[in-house]
């Protein structure tokens, strides 16, 4: 069944305002809409679809629905359904960033940010318990997991180079197997067109803003377009490098900031990765007031999606071939386990600068470790930390629900 443009519009609009909760959350709305509810996609074209939305870096969610509608109505219908899944997030973002920074500094206020950042360590601590239960199966991704820990935690190695190793390792010792059966694809005609197209419209607009001399535009479009690239196992693996780089490197924003993004990220529908739109619009606020702010939004969602239509439409034909070949997926399984380690240092940056004001730590030769001072221990902050642990764990608490009660708490904390 081939659906309209209007019912099209109308379907991923909905998936686009409803996907709440992460990836697994707007992967399953998705299967009840386009599987479940109406006949556009079957079973098997549906998992292999995320399949290879897995293997690609990028946000998997945004590209499964950009697959869809490609399936179903071709370039336009990716275009359709990839746009809504990401247009209300990032309306929403754009809001909480003039809101933050209107009202971010009133001492109420930032104490009910400490019950976001609070809830922000048990949300991660969550996401690293469900990926190492799916990921660490067997003795070698527990070794690679515990590499890629020391690697960015201890010896401070660039994400992508940890990244790059474990693909390589995962690629080069899995067994040959010969490809499994496929059915033929849809083909998109001339592949090198599309992608000449494709990364024309990415890095033009970037080059321009190079030539013209805007700088805190440029750096942020180049920063996030080396991002989209490199972002394998979704938001959270590569937050600490973005971290590091727009705190430490560019001092764009405090690490504060930093964490206050990913808790207001996390209350909006769309890919968590809309987290860069906040980051870059609280740093052209900082920078230049509302105007540069939404200049650096619309830099920041251009450089960090434009490349997933780029992946689509250059792999969406070949789905069954990617799919089929063993080595690809034996990447992607090294790639995975090697997230669950750096998945651990964030929880570990996270608790480290949420629950101590003072992390001086300490170098010994190329390893680096932070260290918090234990005089510095933010009691409030351990409260709500554990409070938060308590809804989510124990009494499986819905995320809205938590964030709502920990600001609450937060702010009650304040009053008192």
């Amino acid at each position: 069944m081939t659906p309209s443009t209007s019912e099209l519009f109308r379907v991923f609009g909905r998936i686009g305002l409803l996907s709440f909760g992460g990836p697994a959350a707007q992967i399953s709305l998705m299967h009840q809409e386009l599987v479940e509810r109406r006949p556009w996609l079957d079973e098997q074209t549906y998992l292999r679809a995320l399949s290879l939305c897995m293997l690609l870096p990028g946000p998997e969610a945004m590209q499964l629905a950009t697959y869809a509608g490609w399936r179903l109505r071709g370039v336009l219908g990716g275009l359709i359904a990839g746009t809504l899944f990401i247009l209300p997030g990032a309306l929403i973002i754009a809001i909480l960033v003039g809101l933050y920074a209107a009202y971010g500094d009133l001492p109420l206020v930032q104490a009910g940010f400490l019950g976001v950042k609070a809830t922000v360590i048990v949300i991660v601590l969550q996401a690293l318990r469900n990926l190492s239960r799916k990921a660490l199966i067997g003795t070698e991704p527990r070794i690679i997991a515990a590499l890629a820990f020391v690697a960015i935690f201890a010896l401070n190695l660039p994400f992508p180079l940890i990244i790059l190793t474990a693909a390589i390792w995962g690629f080069a010792t899995s067994r040959s197997e010969p490809p499994a059966p496929s059915t033929p694809s849809p083909t998109l005609a001339r592949p090198a067109q599309t992608a000449a197209l494709w990364l024309t419209l990415w890095l033009a607009p970037l080059i321009a803003l190079d030539l013209t001399g805007y700088g805190l535009l440029s750096d942020l479009g180049w920063f996030f377009a080396k991002l989209a690239v490199v972002t394998f196992g979704g938001a959270y693996a590569v937050l600490a490098y973005m971290t590091q780089t727009v705190v430490e490197t560019y001092g764009w924003i405090s690490t504060d900031q930093m964490i206050d993004a990913l808790g207001l990220a996390e209350t909006t529908p769309g890919p968590l990765i809309l987290v860069t739109q906040f980051v870059a619009m609280l740093s052209g606020q900082v920078a230049g007031g509302a105007g540069l702010a939404l200049a650096a939004g619309l830099v920041a969602l251009w450089a960090t999606f434009v490349p997933c239509f780029l992946w689509i439409f250059l792999a969406a034909p070949y789905l069954d071939k990617i799919a089929a070949r063993p080595r690809p997926a034996a990447a992607m399984r090294a790639i995975t386990a090697a997230v669950v380690g750096v998945i651990l240092n964030l929880s570990v940056w996270f608790g480290l600068n949420v629950l101590f004001t003072l992390v001086p730590g300490g170098a010994w030769g190329p390893v680096s470790i932070p260290l918090p001072d234990p005089s510095t221990l933010d009691i409030r902050a351990l409260i709500l930390t554990l409070g938060a642990g308590l809804l989510i764990f124990r009494l499986k608490s819905g995320l809205a629900t938590t964030l709502a009660a920990m600001v609450l708490a937060g702010m009650m904390i304040q009053l008192l």
